[in-house]
């Protein structure tokens, strides 16, 4: 299973006319589909005189989810292309959006598909790429005077703590590499100390 994923480290944005019509696309980096909510509100209320809001996004490292729309343009000739960018610049947690002014004169199915497909290859040229881990969730317990080497052995490691709780015993929720794993795992062999996957994030 892949375990390297590419997204984009901050907004961009990129531009395509035609015959009047003006294509204004704007790539995000996003995590939720509550983050796409807000950005689209956002722009709507920004570019309220504008004919669409068409957009794509890709979320997710293991478990993808994505969606296209066309707000209104024909089937398939927004949404899709949009989509088929961030496709084929290899990106995930990634959201395009274009913003349409009609300039007067109807493109046609294949001139929207060009328009949509450039404006966004327009604006995802312009990222920097972020490479991202998936990672698993794991979970922790050990004694108190177990501590002091058991943050030796995590500081050898690229992991992020989640949280931390000090009741009868010591527990830590980590995230971790995927491939990190098995090595954690070994090097809590010989300590007193409970090493327990929670899963996939």
């Amino acid at each position: 299973m892949k375990n390297e994923f590419r997204t984009i480290a901050k907004p961009t944005d990129g531009l395509y006319k035609e015959k009047g019509s003006k294509f204004l696309a704007y790539a995000y980096p996003v995590e939720s589909e509550e983050e796409v909510a807000s950005i689209l509100s956002a722009l709507k209320k920004r570019y309220y005189d504008a004919r669409h809001h068409c957009y794509a996004y890709i979320i997710g490292l293991k478990d993808q989810r994505f969606r296209a729309n066309d707000d209104g343009e024909p089937n398939h000739s927004a949404g899709d292309p949009i989509l088929g960018q961030i496709r084929s610049h290899e990106l995930t947690n990634t959201l395009v959006v274009v913003v349409r002014y009609f300039g007067g004169t109807k493109l046609g199915v294949g001139g929207l598909i060009h328009a949509y497909k450039t404006s966004s290859e327009d604006a995802l040229s312009k990222v920097d790429v972020q490479v991202v881990y998936s990672q698993t969730l794991v979970e922790l317990t050990f004694a108190y005077d177990e501590t002091a080497a058991v943050e030796r052995i995590l500081a050898d490691f690229d992991l992020e703590y989640r949280d931390k709780q000090y009741t009868d015993a010591c527990r830590y929720i980590l995230s971790v590499k995927d491939e990190d794993v098995p090595n954690l795992e070994e090097a809590f062999e010989l300590l007193d100390a409970e090493l327990k996957v929670q899963g996939a994030l």
